[in-house]
């Protein structure tokens, strides 16, 4: 587990304030032990959704508008906007380097704009700090390119887990939450099994339960077909369309899956060098004119196209500058 993947788990435990007529104190001295008062109670009865502050007049539940993001000198999102319809699946595609992970970790606030606006549901969220933010997280399962699993946990604890943290249930009725996960995602009956004890796609299975197990309005997967063969990558393809179709979830996916993306996608869209250069159906952007469009959807590469490698060629060339200015 990387430390963005430990940074959105422990988020999980931040304490929900200000939810409610009883003025939970700040901080929480409840930290750790779940949600108090009258944030718990909004949590049970399924109410967490009171954080909006108005309608989307766009219609998108999560809107993305003019962001800048640069980690020391590189540029990684430029002026990049992107709103995500509710209810559909939008496949986000680019090459490695593009701003894609960059892109979802913005949406569920593990980075911060240096420039732009981030909206939830209407309300802007990029400025909002960890209290604020943590009760927009939990309407965002996000669903790691590595699956984040607690290897020293069962598959009933790791699923458990956030709702030991944010609801008051009863370990019976938390039993029933986990069961009806695991049943959602095909493993009716992993509950006592390890990390370990299972394979690739059923560990991609798992932390998809505990993803889905608060029950979400978005889910944001993060390469969720890498390092499966092709049947397992399928399996997952089939959850993402059943939770969309059964469960009205919103899912937003990164991936270089190409055969994934054709079966999963209502919307593609392309990124490079930070922006969105295509945006439509699978068909659409495969018509693309932008001739950087066409070789990644062919798999073609084209050394001018890479921009790892200008990049590399740009350093090479300022350091012998340099070198030579010194000389």
């Amino acid at each position: 587990m990387n430390m963005a993947e430990a940074r959105f788990l422990v988020s999980l435990h931040e304490p929900i304030v200000r939810i409610g007529s009883e003025g939970c104190p700040t901080p929480c001295p409840r930290v750790g032990r779940g949600l108090c008062g009258a944030a718990r109670r909004a949590a049970d009865m399924g109410s967490i959704n009171e954080t909006n502050s108005g309608p989307d007049r766009s219609g998108a539940l999560l809107r993305m508008v003019g962001l800048r993001k640069s980690f020391g000198g590189l540029k990684v999102l430029d002026d990049f906007s992107l709103d995500i319809p509710e209810a559909k699946t939008t496949v986000i595609m680019g090459p490695s380097g593009c701003g894609k992970s960059v892109t979802l970790k913005h949406m569920v606030g593990l980075l911060k704009p240096d420039a732009g606006e981030i909206y939830f549901d209407g309300r802007r969220i990029d400025q909002l700090d960890e209290n604020d933010l943590a009760p927009v997280r939990l309407q965002i399962g996000l669903l790691f390119q590595m699956s984040a699993l607690f290897d020293s946990m069962t598959v009933a604890e790791n699923i458990e887990f956030p709702l030991i943290e944010h609801t008051s249930m009863t370990r019976a009725q938390r039993a029933v939450k986990i069961a009806e996960a695991l049943s959602r995602v095909d493993l009716a009956g992993a509950e006592k099994k390890l990390p370990s004890e299972l394979s690739g796609g059923q560990r991609k299975r798992i932390a998809l339960a505990r993803a889905i197990v608060l029950r979400p309005r978005v889910v944001l997967y993060d390469e969720p077909t890498t390092g499966l063969d092709p049947i397992r990558a399928d399996g997952i393809n089939e959850l993402i369309l059943r939770l969309n179709r059964t469960l009205g979830v919103t899912n937003v996916v990164v991936t270089h899956d190409l055969v994934s993306a054709q079966k999963v996608a209502d919307r593609v869209v392309v990124m490079l060098e930070g922006r969105i250069v295509a945006d439509g159906t699978y068909a659409q952007v495969a018509r693309h004119e932008d001739r950087r469009v066409q070789n990644f959807l062919a798999g073609r590469y084209v050394r001018d196209d890479d921009a790892d490698e200008r990049r590399l060629a740009e350093e090479t060339r300022a350091a012998a500058a340099r070198q030579e200015a010194q000389a």
